[in-house]
């Protein structure tokens, strides 16, 4: 381990705690950011990943760096809540968008009908 007079140890001990809290090294809890702005501008160290909390709005961001540092793109996602009672979303499908089988199959004698009239038709 290196000596550092003691004249040194309180700004090793102010980057210290600096560089934790701008690489999200906190023991547990969330990183909180303003918007995507704030998770744009948030350091993410070299080969990680953090997790970033938006402040403003039902949004949450994964920020990563690669080995080198430099940030990847920013990944933004949208929550809510989803209760217990919450029936689950089927697909809706309006009501007038489905025939019932008489008309298919008048259909289908429709086009089989024109198909035989254009076989018909001489060049």
């Amino acid at each position: 381990m290196a000596y550092y007079p003691s004249y040194y140890q309180p700004y090793i001990q102010q980057y210290g705690q600096q560089y934790g809290q701008q690489y999200g090294q906190q023991s547990g809890g969330l990183v909180w950011v303003q918007g995507e702005a704030g998770a744009k501008s948030y350091m993410v160290a070299p080969n990680s990943n953090v997790l970033l909390m938006d402040s403003e709005n039902s949004r949450f961001f994964i920020k990563s760096a690669d080995a080198s540092g430099m940030p990847r793109p920013l990944r933004i996602f949208e929550y809510r809540e989803i209760s217990e009672n919450t029936p689950s979303e089927a697909p809706k499908v309006a009501e007038n968008n489905y025939i019932t089988r008489d008309e298919f199959e008048r259909r289908i004698a429709e086009i089989t009908h024109q198909e035989a009239k254009k076989d018909e038709l001489p060049l």
